[in-house]
């Protein structure tokens, strides 16, 4: 899964669980659900990730595709936390959508026999989670 800064989800791609998620970068950062603006020097995207992701593979799979890569180590930003003030805490985020996707119980366990009913269900979850998260910021 993929978000933005709010932890909106923008990419969500469904495989097995015993796939890791570094194989999967490429397909979801092409699987944007909307179209992306060209990065400029003074607004370069920026792409924050854990340690699973620092590999020279996947760093240049995010910097071909136009990111800024920031690949945090263990236990980097609990340490930025106690020490810098008003530190946010980036990749946690990701965990944020997931904790709100687990609140839609039909998706929770798959009961669904075939992949694309789990996808059209997460997509339709992901587009209440943005019309919530919207109607807090436009509301």
């Amino acid at each position: 899964m993929l978000v933005e800064e709010r932890g909106v989800p923008l990419s969500i791609v469904v495989t097995g669980a015993n796939r890791h998620d570094v194989t999967q970068l490429e397909i979801t950062l092409d699987n944007l659900v909307i179209e992306r603006p060209e990065p400029t020097p003074d607004k370069p995207h920026h792409l924050c990730a854990d340690k699973g992701y620092d590999s020279k593979a996947a760093i240049q799979i995010i910097v071909d595709r136009g990111y800024t890569p920031h690949v945090r180590r263990r236990g980097e930003e609990i340490v930025a936390k106690k020490t810098v003030p008003g530190y946010r805490a980036r990749r946690w985020i990701v965990e944020v959508c997931h904790s709100w996707l687990n609140r839609f119980r039909k998706i929770l366990v798959r009961y669904e026999k075939t992949e694309s009913s789990y996808v059209a269900l997460l997509h339709l979850a992901a587009a209440i989670i943005c019309w919530r998260k919207v109607g807090v910021i436009y509301g």
